[in-house]
């Protein structure tokens, strides 16, 4: 089966990535005229209601409730859709000190996530009180670079997960931020710190090499540091190959539009990252009979 692969040449017209003619080699027809919709959210932070409507920056907008219904509304509309989370599920108001982190969990089953990877605030309840909230998760995590093999999370996260939706393999994996310095040592404990970018070309030619028709990497280095050799988004598309798409968290970074990086090879990874609080649900819809990349911020308001 010939390896599917986006086109060096990218323009925009409209508001869509254009990435040129898929390659799906002797797929079939129905295959080729798949279409996928890719929801996703980023530093959350135990945001359950809406901003207060006096609020300066983000009167009324967010909320869970709000953000169910627009998945509801989307996935009524769409036969094949993922909804994915890039970290920092935890800390930012009372609900995380009182129910440390059970509600996020129960709630974003409830609006079924089907993956998401660890924030850094992930751990500051500590392995175990990770552990005792996961148990409240109906999806995985998703974090090829955290080796938990010596912790009690071992066995309780994986480094990837190869979704089929409409005749399509849509490889995603999971890269998280370097945690000395960040988090204090006894929050996590023994997990060591793989290297970001190794890590992610290997999980990524591996998932190229089981026929991914797309690769996407939950990411939670933080979009970019300007004067600094910090691995960020933009250095991590840069310096790999077979990712597709950088779906990003962890910088609070609020993108208009995607970012447009040239991989090892010259191909064009798509970066995008959508805030922080909930107040924004991104939305990339895929056409791959077209080689489109449609991607749409919506407000959650």
């Amino acid at each position: 089966m010939q390896r599917r692969k986006f086109l060096k040449n990218l323009t925009l017209t409209s508001g869509a990535i254009a990435l040129g003619k898929f390659s799906f080699g002797k797929q079939s027809t129905s295959i080729r005229k798949s279409k996928l919709v890719i929801l996703h959210t980023n530093d959350t932070h135990s945001h359950i209601e809406p901003f207060p409507a006096n609020h300066s920056k983000f009167p009324g907008m967010g909320g869970v409730a709000k953000r169910h219904s627009l998945i509801q509304k989307i996935r009524s509309e769409e036969d094949h859709v993922l909804l994915l989370d890039c970290g920092d599920i935890f800390q930012g108001t009372p609900y995380f000190n009182t129910f440390h982190g059970e509600l996020e969990m129960k709630l974003m089953s409830t609006m079924g996530y089907d993956a998401a990877t660890m924030g850094n605030h992930d751990f500051d309840i500590g392995l175990d009180g990770f552990l005792n909230a996961k148990q409240f998760a109906n999806f995985p995590f998703l974090c090829a670079n955290y080796d938990f093999s010596e912790t009690i999370l071992k066995d309780q996260t994986q480094s990837y997960k190869i979704f089929k939706k409409g005749g399509l393999k849509i490889g995603v994996f999971g890269i998280g931020v370097e945690l000395q310095g960040l988090v204090p040592d006894d929050k996590f404990g023994k997990t060591k710190y793989l290297d970001p970018i190794d890590t992610a070309n290997r999980i990524s030619m591996e998932l190229n090499s089981k026929g991914c028709d797309l690769v996407i990497c939950l990411s939670h280095l933080g979009y970019e540091y300007p004067n600094s050799i910090k691995v960020s988004d933009r250095i991590l598309a840069s310096k790999t190959e077979f990712i597709h798409l950088i779906l990003g968290g962890h910088s609070h970074t609020f993108l208009e539009k995607p970012t447009i990086e040239k991989n090892t090879v010259g191909n064009p990874v798509v970066i995008n990252q959508v805030g922080w609080a909930g107040v924004n649900l991104g939305r990339i819809d895929i056409d791959f009979e077209r080689g489109l990349f449609m991607p749409n911020l919506v407000e959650v308001k």
